[in-house]
């Protein structure tokens, strides 16, 4: 798996690395982040803002990228809900209101699959729900009701503002007019449609040796050209 970072202003890559492809694209990319930073900031260049598609999605990604001091412009999955529909979530009191105006008090933090997503959960004893009228509706076959949403909602909801403002607009058409091009050529004109060696480390100086030679490229085009005249 190639993980690639671009500077939409010129569209030079700033970062390239091969990854084993057992895991998901939001999953490498604090480490990406951590990497990336050091070596801008090594050269005097300030970073604030981190673009990316539905892939890199993750309320840890949220999180750990509002304590480097990065915005994210990052859509959040299709399977992102802050809440069940019709219940409100009462921040300063830390706990769902349902349809019927009864509250449904925050429980504990747990974790939860394969890649332990942080959650919280949310549940009402079930004596609060026995004569509701919405009982049938609201619980089906279970005998209280029980609410879990993601740990980082507040994060996920930071986002999310940003996506769907005129900026985050403004980010996604950056995104895909740099990065996904940048990707494309590397692939067809830069040696990265196949790579044809053994081990990570090889296939890592494979896609460094192409991004070296797609920036020299970028590079040229800001070399001034001065003509002699005899």
């Amino acid at each position: 798996m190639s993980q690639l970072s671009v500077d939409t202003a010129h569209h030079v890559i700033t970062d390239i690395r091969a990854y084993h492809a057992d895991k998901r694209d939001n999953q490498y990319l604090q480490d990406i982040s951590t990497r990336l930073k050091k070596r801008l900031h090594k050269q005097g260049l300030l970073w604030r803002n981190c673009i990316a598609d539905t892939g890199y999605s993750s309320g840890e990604n949220y999180a750990f990228l509002e304590a480097e001091g990065l915005e994210s412009f990052i859509p959040p999955h299709g399977t992102y809900k802050g809440g069940p529909e019709g219940f409100t979530y009462n921040k300063q009191e830390d706990c769902f209101i349902c349809p019927q105006n009864k509250t449904i008090p925050f429980t504990k933090v747990f974790y939860e699959g394969e890649n332990n997503n942080k959650k919280k959960e949310y549940r009402a004893s079930k004596y609060l729900c026995i004569d509701c009228p919405i009982r049938s509706t609201c619980l089906k076959k279970s005998q209280e009701k029980r609410i879990t949403i993601t740990y980082y909602k507040e994060e996920y909801e930071r986002n999310n503002t940003r996506v769907n403002s005129k900026r985050g607009s403004y980010m996604k058409g950056k995104r895909q007019s740099t990065v996904e091009p940048v990707f494309g050529t590397l692939t067809q004109f830069m040696g990265l449609r196949k790579i044809n060696t053994i081990g990570i480390q090889q296939a890592n100086k494979v896609m460094h040796l192409s991004a070296m030679a797609y920036n020299l490229k970028k590079y040229l085009k800001f070399i001034s050209k001065t003509v002699k005249s005899d």
